[in-house]
């Protein structure tokens, strides 16, 4: 049983490594292609206009190549908060019940077998009231903590 996990385990791992190392290739080929294409056109930029349009030509073409990955850096970081936000949203709407729950009601009624009603009676109502004063707090709170700071 225990093996068949960790063939699993070991197979996904393996899996990753490779294609981590793949990936890291193909990053480092694209950094020399970008950086011979960048020397190309410093060199053809030199000839044609000297040196200071050259200099000017190369710090052009990284900023666009910087304005791309920071632009792609802020669209990951959006779609991430917003797959997240959906998540949270989906997760919230999924969560069952716990009255819905077939075992808590068992133990519930069990419970309230083992001890009795007229005991239990006077134990729920303190505790209702002790939640209905941890709600009121924490709602107080939020509303607080909502309001901007001057």
């Amino acid at each position: 049983m225990f093996q068949r996990i960790i063939d699993g385990i070991s197979a996904s791992t393996g899996t990753t490594v490779r294609l981590t190392s793949l990936a890291a290739g193909a990053a480092f080929a694209l950094f020399i292609t970008t950086c011979f294409l960048c020397a190309a056109a410093f060199i053809s930029v030199l000839e044609k206009y000297g040196p200071v349009p050259a200099c000017l030509a190369g710090a052009g073409i990284f900023f666009l190549l910087t304005l791309a990955a920071a632009g792609s850096y802020w669209g990951y970081k959006r779609e991430i908060r917003t797959r997240a936000r959906l998540a949270a949203e989906h997760a919230a709407k999924a969560a069952p019940s716990m009255l819905a729950d077939p075992m808590l009601l068992a133990t519930g009624l069990q419970i309230v077998r083992a001890i009795g009603v007229k005991r239990l009676l006077p134990i729920l109502a303190i505790g209702g009231v002790a939640l209905g004063i941890m709600a009121s707090r924490s709602v107080g709170a939020d509303e607080t903590s909502a309001e901007p700071a001057e």
